[in-house]
């Protein structure tokens, strides 16, 4: 996803250079005008990046049109920090000399010789840069690239919630299974009233949905009599989920001056009471902030249980957990009924029987992963053809090089999304990918 790198990018350049103290420092240097043109020409090329965006993958030109934008990109970034970093030298050495002689020879010499240097300095760069952006800006008609206008969409971190997305949810009985007798039993491995059910796996295998089925088990609603389910990601904020985690189980909003007083407030509401938390997607690995976390935990009725869906395994190796069992993908037959599921709304391709070798050969590239098939399966339930499921199948995205099974799933349902989607999908896939 070239585009999105590009775009993100630029969108950064141009806030640093119509920044209205960066223009002042500009103009002392002598460079604003060449800024003004860049910031001109940037802009112009922003506008060609929704259409950037559904042919990089389709004509390698384009890709390559796209790589070059980055790299420029970045030469530009050097250039801006240049000037800042300049600006702040000037900055410190106004305040470190004495007054009387600074102020003695700047008289004796001109301003425009004080920024001579660097302006000597930075504008054979600016022009080059100008000139290749130029260039780029040129390419666009032999690239076939065009502007289309979109509105921005508002976008924010992924967030999953505990409440069931109404879809059926097929295999996992035995993995199911083995944790729902971790949940309820008590196997006397824990010294402490509380103790950890991780589901560890790599993204994309099922661990938050996996998570989901256990919270809402009716075993489960009534073994606990507090439920509290918190996605963290890559926010492990212990204020933010300790408070969370009050909100939940009190039913309060109140505010807290610091953590003493909200771990105080929290330990009576868990005090003897037999507690489930959930903490989704953990990417934390901090082994004193988790100890910070659970103090108030320790106040709890014995077997309260803490669900940790992760893929990094670090901090449970440092809470002593030896031996840890990874989710593994879905067999072939539960990951062909969940394709079809989602591609025809069937369990099973019998009533499309021309189908089933294409849908066969996609489970097998998708590699048994449920973010992977359900991707590719909306991406194909409003097409019953069979040349649109062979051009999935037969797709080169499949190819990638330095791609993971569900990399190619996802790019295709990326190139399939309308432009103004794209920017919300990019994120996803970023947020995905993080850690890789």
């Amino acid at each position: 996803m070239a585009e999105t790198l590009a775009n993100e990018l630029l969108k950064v350049l141009v806030k640093k250079m119509t920044d209205e103290a960066f223009k002042r420092i500009a103009r002392a240097h002598g460079i604003y005008n060449e800024l003004k043109e860049l910031n001109k020409t940037l802009s112009r090329i922003q506008d060609l990046l929704t259409d950037a965006s559904q042919k990089e993958v389709t004509h390698k030109s384009v890709k390559e049109w796209l790589n070059a934008l980055q790299h420029l990109a970045y030469d530009i970034d050097d250039v801006l920090d240049d000037v800042a970093t300049e600006a702040m030298r000037r900055e410190l050495t106004l305040q470190q000399e004495p007054a009387a002689s600074t102020s003695m020879v700047r008289k004796l010499i001109p301003s425009c010789c004080t920024n001579f240097s660097l302006t000597h300095r930075l504008s054979p760069k600016l022009d080059s840069i100008n000139r290749d952006l130029e260039n780029l800006e040129k390419r666009k008609t032999d690239l076939g690239l065009l502007k289309i206008d979109e509105k921005p969409k508002n976008t924010s971190r992924r967030n999953e919630t505990s409440l069931p997305d109404g879809s059926s949810v097929i295999g996992r009985e035995v993995e199911k299974e083995k944790l729902l007798n971790k949940l309820l039993g008590d196997d006397g491995s824990s010294k402490e009233n509380f103790s950890i059910v991780p589901i560890v796996g790599m993204g994309g295998v099922g661990k938050t949905t996996l998570a989901r089925i256990l919270y809402n088990h009716t075993k489960v609603q009534s073994h606990f009599e507090l439920h509290v389910w918190i996605c963290v990601s890559d926010d492990f904020d212990v204020f933010k989920i300790s408070k969370t985690m009050f909100q939940d189980v009190s039913n309060e909003n109140k505010n807290f001056e610091n953590l003493n007083q909200l771990h105080m407030a929290l330990t009576n509401q868990l005090k003897n009471k037999r507690f489930l938390l959930v903490l989704d997607d953990v990417w934390h690995e901090n082994e004193n902030d988790w100890e910070n976390l659970v103090r108030p935990f320790h106040s709890c009725a014995p077997g309260s249980r803490i669900i940790m869906t992760t893929r990094k395994v670090e901090l449970l190796k440092n809470l002593h957990f030896g031996h840890l069992d990874s989710l593994k993908s879905l067999s072939h037959e539960d990951a062909l009924s969940l394709f079809a599921l989602h591609a025809l709304g069937v369990e099973n391709f019998n009533s499309h029987t021309t189908l089933k070798p294409h849908g066969e050969g996609i489970v097998k590239k998708c590699a048994g992963l449920p973010l992977a098939l359900k991707a590719i399966g909306r991406l194909l339930g409003t097409r019953t053809n069979v040349e649109d499921w062979e051009d999935v199948l037969n797709s080169e995205i499949w190819n990638l090089e330095n791609s993971d099974k569900i990399v190619p799933a996802l790019r295709l349902s990326y190139h399939d999304l309308s432009a103004d989607l794209k920017q919300l999908f990019a994120w996803y896939y970023c947020g995905w990918r993080k850690g890789f």
